[in-house]
């Protein structure tokens, strides 16, 4: 392809997906601000709530900037079906307000029992020692008075493209997974679901985690690799990320199924008889792509009608194929359809 051509491509790139992405954009006071968070007109996901991390010094210091009038960082809002908001980017800035100006239903929302006492400043150095409660009420209203400006996403921008905000604007001092971020913005019946079902004892038992990364999110993407590979294997693009984000789109606000949650059931009862160690080769951790062979390919074999022969199943962790549809690079549809239903040829 020429340069001219690409920048033909480009251009029409950039203004297909200006289109995909409305924002609006306001200069709320202090006051307003913290009244939506406690009336619950503002949304901090639960996965973000760890995230009111930082120490008194910093939290002082952006104290300091509002009162200075020094621009803040523009906090980054997406609008929920209800129109309520939802924080994407800026909870430490929200706590950090909330911290200070204090109440009992404020500080229940940051999960802090004593507000903020300012420390460390050097130019409002006065400030130091003292609380919101014990300045005089002229400087009170100087602070919630002062303007933050928010930016909200708002509902004409299509759920892939809030996934795609929560994703670049992810900037706080405990960084969130893929799955917290799906977790946050497709919330639903079908994500209830989900976290129900990664508790599942069987399940736990074959599934075995890096000790870093050993967290509800993790065990949560897994279940949901399982329906989406399940449901949708053969239709696999390239975008592991993106193809777990569209199944989880379409099946937002729908029940997983009786039948279906059986089968999940089935099958990681069957493997955690076969498998006492797990979906483990060598490492002790389970790889993603051994993981949807395995479970996948057991779950079409118990579709198929077969009675699972737990001798057939430990074998799979060293049949050559499988062993090549799993290895670098593999994450291309011939190679995911390819061990998927070698593992269940295997056990059919």
């Amino acid at each position: 392809m020429t340069t001219a051509h690409k920048l033909i491509d480009l251009q029409a790139q950039l203004e297909q997906e200006r289109r995909l992405v409305s924002f609006d954009s306001y200069d709320l006071s202090v006051r307003q601000l913290l009244d939506m968070f406690e009336s619950g007109d503002i949304f901090v996901p639960p996965e973000y709530q760890r995230q009111f991390i930082w120490e008194a010094d910093r939290q002082s210091v952006l104290i300091e900037s509002v009162y200075l009038g020094i621009p803040v960082p523009s906090l980054f809002m997406a609008t929920n079906p209800d129109s309520t908001w939802e924080v994407v980017d800026g909870v430490q800035r929200l706590g950090t307000l909330s911290h200070f100006v204090g109440g009992q239903a404020l500080l229940a929302k940051i999960a802090r029992k004593d507000v903020l006492t300012i420390k460390s400043l050097e130019k409002l150095d006065s400030m130091n020692g003292l609380t919101f409660s014990s300045l005089p009420k002229s400087l009170q209203l100087h602070f919630m008075t002062r303007p933050v400006r928010v930016t909200v996403l708002n509902d004409k921008s299509d759920l892939s493209i809030r996934f795609d905000l929560f994703e670049r604007l992810n900037t706080g001092g405990v960084l969130l997974t893929a799955q917290e971020i799906r977790n946050c913005v497709y919330r639903g019946r079908f994500n209830e679901d989900v976290k129900e079902l990664a508790q599942y004892p069987a399940f736990r038992n074959s599934i075995k985690i890096k000790e870093a990364q050993n967290k509800a999110s993790s065990y949560e993407e897994m279940v949901l690799r399982f329906f989406a590979y399940l449901d949708n294997y053969g239709s696999f693009a390239h975008s592991v990320k993106g193809f777990l984000n569209d199944y989880m789109s379409v099946h937002q606000n729908e029940r997983i199924t009786r039948e279906k949650i059986e089968l999940f059931k089935t099958v990681f009862d069957t493997l955690r008889a076969a498998l006492p160690d797990g979906i483990v080769r060598s490492r002790s951790t389970t790889p993603a792509n051994l993981y949807e062979a395995v479970a996948v390919g057991t779950a079409l074999a118990i579709k198929n009608g077969t009675t699972i022969d737990p001798s057939k199943v430990l074998p799979l962790l060293s049949d050559s194929l499988i062993k090549r549809f799993t290895g670098a690079g593999s994450n291309q549809k011939k190679y995911v359809i390819g061990r998927i239903e070698r593992a269940r040829d295997l056990l059919s």
